[in-house]
């Protein structure tokens, strides 16, 4: 019989219930800085939703009251985003309540599916790294940066739920000082990616430096700037 959940080691445990959405908002924004700082935890998170996932699919759709989706969109910030912003708000607020659904019904099921045992690894010291909130123009959190200037190492987490808005993608940039934006690829709604920072970008991605995404179409030709509205941007500094 494998672990009740409240018997798992307390990063496992941390992990689950953020997969879960249980946590209060103080203890969400701390695991989500952990997630920025530790990919060993942001592996461990990753891996819950994973596990998580197919009885989140199996919940029938949640239909938002009456004149809700027009409260909210009142409630936001005139830009240019469009439909595409309209959408991850959709997204995010339909996310929250399918999760807080799901959640009773996942505890029981947790005892069956023993955790992924995911190898820890050293996290370099707080003082190493470069820290990034990114923000839309309202003040709405929707991603987690961080930067190791040592190993040279990005990792971004996504707060945005996964399907949200199907019909686009999310470009992540790097903008330093002179404000020449420099793409580093995607990132999937829902995820944390860690890569490398690009062969020349090293020395530009310095404090003060941004870190934004954007909604771009996902046929959309090689460009060197975003061309779709930026959903959310923060800056490089340090923790």
């Amino acid at each position: 019989m494998s672990e009740p959940l409240d018997e798992l080691p307390a990063d496992e445990a941390l992990a689950a219930e953020h997969a879960l959405g249980v946590l209060s908002a103080p203890e969400r924004a701390q695991a989500e800085l952990r997630m920025a700082r530790e990919p060993a935890f942001a592996a461990h998170v990753e891996a819950w939703a994973a596990r998580l996932a197919p009885m989140l699919d199996a919940l029938p759709a949640v239909t938002a009251p009456e004149g809700l989706w027009p409260r909210i969109e009142r409630a936001l910030p005139a830009n240019d985003n469009g439909s595409a912003a309209t959408r991850l708000w959709r997204g995010l607020a339909m996310g929250s309540m399918a999760l807080a659904a799901a959640s009773v019904a996942a505890l029981v099921v947790l005892a069956n599916r023993p955790p992924t045992v995911i190898a820890p690894q050293a996290p370099p010291s707080a003082g190493e790294l470069l820290n990034a909130r990114l923000d839309t123009s309202g003040g709405q959190h929707l991603f987690v940066a961080a930067y190791d200037p040592v190993r040279q190492k990005l990792i971004v987490t996504s707060l945005v739920t996964p399907g949200s808005d199907p019909v686009h993608v999310h470009e992540l940039w790097l903008i330093p000082a002179d404000g020449k934006p420099h793409s580093l690829g995607l990132i999937a709604p829902g995820t944390s990616k860690s890569m490398p920072m690009p062969e020349g970008l090293e020395k530009l991605a310095q404090e003060g430096a941004s870190i934004a995404v954007s909604v771009e179409k996902p046929d959309a030709p090689k460009h060197d700037r975003p061309m779709g509205p930026v959903a959310a941007i923060g800056k490089l500094a340090k923790i």
